[in-house]
């Protein structure tokens, strides 16, 4: 009774701590009773999720909302978009909104599985310092980033995934069969049923994403073939191995196109977009970001796995861990490369720490060190839950600019197609929000549109512009804070800004637009322009 009453203490703190932080930002939301989602990716994810709603057993291998009038053949997959759905149709009874409430809640109820998962396996694979995985787990600031309120977003299921496929690798790296012929038997099915979730857990994963997910299994794989060939290709394994490929197939079937890689990419314009996108920057090895996802434990983890190496060459059994520093190591400088590295640097780094941890016998003082490496994740908490005036105030102000852009998109609802062009970083939600199609996007595959809204915006060549509004059909045009449309169309293109640019013009000296954009509309964030062109 007292085990199980402590077991309940434990998922009540793990799970309090996981709502907690991944909820925190509530506030920016729910705004005036709707649901705002965090950045562009979720409302191009939701306008997905709209489709298949609205048309069950839909697989959505073209994305017409954007790069109008061509579209995009997109690298987003079909298993996110269904399990939206289905938790949608869950809630369905309790609320009008059951479709934006199941985005906003989705990443977090997938983070409090994953954090479900990681106590139950820590317990089986009896850590004697698995809370620390679970403390950093459950508050490092990038995997609640990945898993927070409001963000509909792949890397959620991604991490869930990468966890439970990682997890069971490691138990089959520890199983031991031996001893009465009941406790072999025993064994067997537990190698089997390891190997099934492995297989199930990678090939889902790959299926979401077939980059971070890819890239890890093969590592993984092939630091494990290094160690010990037995462990990939062992009779046992063949189940899985089978699973996996079927799955594989299953996907291929399903979405009906092959991955690409073109954000692997580092050219011509894609690169300067690329710039432009948080996750797709370089962290230097020197930016204190490092400590705010890992606390101090970061600069002793070197000297930790050095001991856990150390200890391998005198015959100790923790070798088995080394295919997993081994990745640890790899997606450190991969975050290096690009910033969306980081949760899955973060996470492993997180399943390491109880094996890292163990040589240390002192309790005591593997405590007390945690402890204090946690002040820079505890900081970056206080500066997000205290902020000071001037961040308060931007994120009001961020709040007020959504709704107000709501209110102008959705003016535009109409059975029929009236295309707008906006600037890509607000065209998913306003496609979202009005059912229009729009020039821009927010993923790569609408580089084409997004080079043209750079344009048009940067243009000070009247015919240029009118142009690239009869090329892509356009019905609508937003005007946005000019300068920002201004910087970052220019950071695009790699030109220099002009003196009056067109959005310039738009935003500011409305009276001024030329005669084929009539203004219709307006509200203190953005302008809208009606396009009176002859098609």
């Amino acid at each position: 009774m007292i085990r199980g009453i402590l077991a309940v203490v434990e998922i009540a703190i793990l799970t309090a701590l996981i709502i907690a932080t991944r909820c925190a930002n509530y506030q920016d939301v729910f705004v005036a009773g709707n649901v705002y989602f965090v950045d562009a990716d979720c409302y191009a994810r939701m306008t997905r999720v709209q489709m298949v709603r609205a048309k069950p057993l839909l697989i959505t291998r073209h994305h017409a909302f954007e790069n109008f009038p061509q579209g995009t053949t997109p690298h987003t997959t079909a298993p996110l978009d269904y399990l939206i759905v289905a938790l949608s149709f869950l809630i369905n009874p309790f609320t009008a909104h059951a479709l934006d409430l199941a985005g906003a809640f989705v990443s977090p109820l997938l983070a409090l599985l994953g954090g479900w998962f990681l106590w139950w396996w820590s317990r089986r694979m009896k850590f004697r310092y698995r809370w620390v995985m679970l403390i950093l787990y459950a508050i490092s600031p990038i995997l609640v980033h990945g898993t927070e309120l409001g963000r509909p977003d792949h890397q959620s299921l991604l991490i869930l995934l990468v966890t439970v496929a990682i997890c069971t690798e490691w138990s089959l790296q520890n199983l031991r069969i031996g001893g009465t012929p009941s406790d072999v038997t025993r064994e067997l099915r537990g190698v089997r049923a390891w190997v099934l979730a492995s297989a199930v857990a990678w090939a889902v994963a790959i299926w979401v994403s077939a980059y971070e997910p890819l890239v890890l299994f093969l590592m993984l794989t092939a630091a494990t073939l290094l160690m010990n060939r037995r462990a990939v290709f062992a009779r046992d394994r063949r189940a899985g191995w089978i699973l996996f490929a079927a799955i594989i197939a299953i996907a291929f079937a399903i979405e009906g196109r092959v991955p690409s890689f073109a954000i692997l990419q580092s050219n011509g314009h894609l690169k300067n977009w690329a710039s432009t996108i948080g996750e797709l920057v370089h962290v230097s090895p020197m930016n204190p970001v490092w400590l705010n996802w890992c606390g101090f434990l970061l600069f002793v983890a070197p000297v930790l796995i050095w001991m856990s190496t150390r200890t391998v060459r005198n015959g100790a059994p923790d070798g088995r861990a080394l295919p997993f520093y081994v990745l640890l190591v790899a997606t450190y400088f991969l975050t290096i490369w690009q910033a969306r590295w980081g949760y899955f640097f973060v996470l492993i780094f997180a399943l390491a720490l109880p094996a890292l941890l163990a040589p240390i016998k002192s309790g005591a003082a593997v405590w007390i060190a945690v402890v204090l490496s946690m002040f820079p994740i505890l900081r970056d908490w206080d500066e997000r839950l205290w902020p000071n005036e001037t961040q308060l105030a931007k994120r009001v102000e961020k709040r007020i600019e959504s709704g107000q852009i709501r209110d102008l998109a959705l003016s535009l609802r109409s059975p029929e197609v009236h295309p707008f062009l906006a600037p890509w970083w607000l065209s998913p939600s306003i496609a979202y929000w009005s059912g229009q199609p729009g020039v821009a996007g927010s993923s790569h595959e609408s580089l084409n549109g997004i080079e043209d809204s750079a344009r048009f915006f940067l243009s000070d060549d009247l015919q240029k512009a009118r142009e690239i509004l009869e090329k892509r059909c356009v019905a609508w045009v937003f005007a946005y804070d000019s300068d920002r449309v201004a910087q970052n169309s220019a950071a695009i293109l790699n030109e220099p800004r002009p003196l009056q640019p067109l959005c310039r013009v738009l935003d500011r000296t409305p009276s001024h637009a030329p005669p084929f954009l009539i203004f219709s509309a307006q509200n203190p964030t953005c302008k809208v322009y009606r396009v009176a062109v002859e098609r």
